[in-house]
Order: C-alpha cells, then sequence, then structure tokens
C-alpha cells in the first residue's frame, strides 16, 4: 500500500478546527467563522475536496463487496436506498478495475476512471505520468487518447450514424459505465477493433467489459 501524505494533512486540519468550534458540519451545511484567511479557506476546501474523492472509493468498494456477496439481492438492495443506481455503478465498475494497491491517493477518482480499462501494467505507467507530472484528469485524458490515436492532433472528418434507437440505449448504457460519453466511448470500441484487426464487438458484451 502507498503512503498518504497531503490528503490526510488536509483531513486533520479542518477536524482540528471543527474540535475548536471554527467550523461546524451538519448534514446539509457547512458554517465557517466570519473572518477566515484566503489561505484557510483554500485548506478547507482542499480537504474538502479529498473527503468527497474518498467517498466515492469507498462506495465503490462497498458495492463491489456487495455484487460479490450478494450477487442476487445486491440491485434490490441499491434499488432501495436514495443513491442513483447507474452512479453507483461506475463507481464498483472503477473500484473492481483499480484495486486499492494500485490506487493512487494524491490523484482523483476520475483519474483513475480515465485508466480503468487498460491492463494492470498500463494503469500504473499512465498513474504514475499523472502524479509525476501532476496532470489534471483532462490532461491525463488527452495523453492517453493521442498515444492511442498518434494522428488525433490532424484535422478531422465527420462521421454520421443512422441506428435504432434500442441499439443507442444500449450503447448509452456502456457509456456510462465506463464514465464517459457516447461519441468517445464509440471512438474506444473503434480503436480497440481497429488495432486488433477485428470487426467491433457486440455492443452487449461491451456493456458487460465496461467498455
Amino acid at each position: 500500500m502507498r503512503a498518504v501524505h497531503g490528503p490526510q494533512k488536509a483531513g486533520s486540519s479542518i477536524a482540528h478546527k471543527a474540535r475548536r468550534g471554527l467550523i461546524r458540519k451538519e448534514r446539509t451545511s457547512l458554517s465557517m467563522p466570519a473572518r477566515l484567511s484566503m489561505e484557510e479557506w483554500m485548506r478547507i476546501g482542499k480537504a474538502l475536496q479529498v473527503a468527497a474523492d474518498s467517498t466515492t472509493w469507498w462506495l465503490g468498494d462497498w458495492l463491489v463487496y456487495g455484487q460479490d456477496r450478494y450477487p442476487e439481492r445486491y440491485r434490490k438492495a441499491i434499488e432501495d436506498t436514495s443513491l442513483d443506481y447507474q452512479t453507483l455503478r461506475n463507481y464498483a465498475w472503477i473500484a473492481r478495475k483499480v484495486p486499492p494497491d494500485r490506487r493512487r491517493p494524491g490523484l482523483s477518482m476520475q483519474h483513475h476512471a480515465e485508466v480503468a480499462a487498460l491492463s494492470p501494467s498500463e494503469q500504473d505507467r499512465w498513474l504514475d505520468l499523472s502524479e509525476k507530472h501532476a496532470w489534471s484528469r483532462n490532461e491525463l485524458r488527452r495523453h492517453i487518447r493521442h498515444s492511442v490515436s498518434p494522428d488525433a492532433g490532424t484535422p478531422t472528418a465527420e462521421l454520421r450514424l443512422t441506428i435504432p434507437q434500442a441499439r443507442r440505449q444500449i450503447w448509452q448504457r456502456a457509456a456510462e459505465r465506463a464514465n464517459c460519453d457516447l461519441g468517445e466511448w464509440a471512438l474506444r470500441v473503434l480503436d480497440a477493433a481497429a488495432r486488433n484487426n477485428a470487426a467491433p464487438p457486440d455492443p452487449r458484451r461491451a456493456v458487460e467489459a465496461g467498455l
């Protein structure tokens, strides 16, 4: 396991202020003192960001546990909560694809979502590069996309498809599971098929594969 440095420090800062009564945290509100320096305000924001990102990982691991241990009752149990089912499926897919020992505390879950469909060695490579160069999620996405399609910076052409609504819905669900928009998902599937010199995969199989 990798050591956690920055996130723990930020989280302990806000907890310390809360204990001193400077910050009040409620389920639906956060109250801060009238006089707060810009630096303190920024530290609080970073601590909240870390807490929010940690929660998505916790939810993802919780869901994976439920999928494995209660497969017959899992979906019904999730539907009985107030949480969005599709969002939770995305969290679970990322958590399963990127196990705890491969996660980087200094990167967001969205960074990990960008590499979740890759092999373990490629996940490590891109996450290492993201940490080294302090890439944002969008920067990481661009680098990965360029490595897959080196001609990404060349002039583009528009391609239009007319497909049945039922097929579009299947593709849309697959894209949501892969945590990207439909257009990007379609490009990934087509690029993968081109690299493998094979026909594009059946959309129903792509849904299961998380592509």
